[in-house]
């Protein structure tokens, strides 16, 4: 997942932040609404809402905003929206997951289909790809954070099962249920992370060339612009050489 997390990055630069940073605050506030509405307001004793909160906070959402997302529960925004996840194939055979949030299946699946023609890929079925991933958490802090062996450290000693330092962030993976848990202990040596979230994380990955990159960032930057849809997942991998491109383009 590491190519997903620099592609990420390369996106972001290359969009207006206001408009990236407006669309990630609407989309973390519908997660904490839909969370409170599903488990109740109360943090301490609704884990998916603590979950949401931490990661609105990680990404730097205003307190206010998160209040606004909790109250809303009590009324009825976000009474009708459900998890749906969709799965399928992008450019060069790489495995793509879609997760939604949605109060209207046909015009989410609709729009999903869309981008996955549109680039050369596939819808399949619920399941057809999800198998070759693994879920876990993953928690990401900035290389400002601390030394790699010092990030490490402190990532073993929270019971984090895995860390990986790339250039620009350190990303911390544990076990599905312990993120938590982690991000606790972490926060505490390492102060707040970037991000805190469950992923899907490949068992094996797909290397893509220029061509099939740029396709697969232009795949995901419109699914990633629709409301309905949180967050996208792939198994690609992509050579340092092909990223240097990409940046520099």
């Amino acid at each position: 997942m590491a190519g997903h997390s620099q592609f990420k990055n390369i996106m972001h630069r290359k969009g207006k932040q206001d408009s990236v940073r407006s669309k990630l605050f609407s989309k973390l506030a519908r997660e904490i609404t839909v969370a409170a509405k599903q488990g109740g307001m109360e943090p301490g004793m609704n884990a998916k809402l603590r979950l949401a909160i931490l990661n609105a906070r990680a990404e730097n959402m205003p307190k206010d905003n998160i209040e606004r997302a909790i109250k809303k529960a009590a009324g009825n925004d976000g009474a009708n929206y459900e998890e749906v996840r969709y799965e399928g194939y992008g450019p060069a055979g790489t495995a793509v997951i879609v997760e939604t949030l949605t109060d209207n299946r046909n015009r989410t699946g609709g729009a999903v289909r869309a981008a996955f023609t549109k680039f050369g890929g596939a819808l399949g079925e619920t399941g057809s790809v999800s198998f070759s991933f693994d879920r876990v958490g993953e928690i990401t802090y900035p290389k400002s954070a601390g030394s790699d062996d010092a990030v490490l450290e402190a990532a073993i000693e929270a019971g984090a099962d895995d860390v990986s330092h790339e250039e620009e962030e350190h990303v911390i993976v544990t076990a599905f249920e312990a993120l938590q848990d982690v991000a606790k202990a972490l926060e505490a040596s390492l102060g707040q992370a970037t991000s805190i979230k469950h992923n899907w994380k490949p068992q094996n990955t797909v290397p893509v060339d220029e061509e099939k990159a740029l396709s697969l960032m232009k795949m995901i930057g419109m699914l990633e612009d629709d409301d309905d849809v949180q967050n996208v997942y792939t198994n690609f991998e992509i050579s340092d050489e092909v990223m240097a491109k990409l940046t520099a383009a």
